[in-house]
């Protein structure tokens, strides 16, 4: 048994890993504040299905308290740091506020770790660190210097910072670049959800670019056996931090991915084509060498696969009223 703590526990990721390490007979104690970015009621329901396990904990807090978050610690957890301010196009609005979040709010994270004497620490990280100058498909030993919107940014740094604390604070950690994770509970502002809500209500969906910007998109079971490889990883790791990729292992079109969303929905798309936005890449996609050598990493779920268990969860949560 594994006595973890999880940031950003009732969020679409962080809910997805805690039932996982519940059920696997892990002690987990999840954070989160509820940020506003959407709706209380819809990370309540996130978590219902781990709170029914005695082994799961939970404390509304914010993960900037120092003193809060040390006392939910004892030197033999190991952090998963999930928590932060999400969204590309929501950052170039408010950088000051991600930059606070997601890069002070790390600063935190591993200042309670260190009061604590916690020395095994995961940090969600993000694909968009490799920015678009990044040679495709994306390695771990890519300088990643040039991030392209302040989300990307704050997640870089978030990195750097772990990177550089811990050889002197004694961390063996690892930061996980997710790459466009996607599944049930996915925040509404992504594509995925954002495109099924519009499709029901019989509106005219708009892609941006040319037609070719693609994603490597990964399921969310796969993303959380990646973080409990890792969790696991952390526990023979050598001092310091490490970089993995945890994608989809296939890059799929945008209008592709619209047109799984629609076939599954049972719904013809009306689409109009837009210029792309500022912040957003043309491609990611994930070289997953490192991640399967080290964490046995290996994304199972295919992509239409993955759309249709979205697309289910998505017709039960669309008609509840709870």
């Amino acid at each position: 048994m594994t006595r973890v703590l999880v940031t950003g526990a009732a969020g679409f990721i962080g809910s997805h890993l805690v039932e996982a390490l519940v059920r696997r007979g892990d002690e987990v104690v999840g954070i989160d504040n509820f940020d506003p970015f959407y709706s209380r009621a819809m990370k309540e329901r996130n978590l219902r299905t781990a709170a029914a396990f005695p082994g799961f904990t939970f404390h509304e807090q914010d993960m900037r308290d120092v003193d809060a978050l040390r006392a939910c610690l004892t030197p033999d957890t190991v952090i998963v740091h999930l928590a932060a301010r999400a969204g590309v196009r929501p950052s170039l609005a408010d950088p000051v506020g991600y930059a606070e979040m997601n890069v002070a709010g790390t600063a935190a994270v591993l200042e309670a770790a260190r009061r604590a004497g916690v020395s095994r620490i995961a940090l969600g990280s993000s694909s968009s660190v490799y920015g678009d100058s990044t040679p495709v498909p994306f390695r771990e030993d890519a300088a990643a210097i040039e991030p392209v919107s302040p989300y990307a940014a704050t997640k870089r740094a978030a990195e750097l910072l772990l990177r550089a604390v811990a050889p002197v604070y004694g961390f063996r950690s690892a930061a996980l670049r997710f790459f466009t994770v996607y599944g049930p509970r996915q925040r509404p502002d992504l594509a995925i959800h954002a495109f099924a809500r519009r499709l029901v209500a019989g509106e005219v969906i708009t892609l941006f670019g040319d037609g070719t910007q693609a994603r490597d998109y990964t399921y969310c079971d796969d993303i959380v056996a990646g973080v409990t490889a890792a969790i696991d990883w952390t526990s023979t790791a050598p001092v310091g931090m490490e970089p993995f990729n945890l994608g989809g292992n296939r890059v799929v079109a945008t209008g592709t991915m619209l047109d799984e969303i629609a076939a599954a929905l049972g719904i013809v798309p009306r689409v109009e084509w837009a210029p792309m936005q500022p912040g957003d890449v043309q491609r990611t996609a994930a070289d997953l060498t490192k991640s399967g050598a080290v964490l046995g990493y290996a994304p199972r779920t295919p992509f239409p696969e993955g759309i249709r268990r979205f697309v289910a969860w998505f017709q039960e949560a669309h008609g509840r009223t709870d």
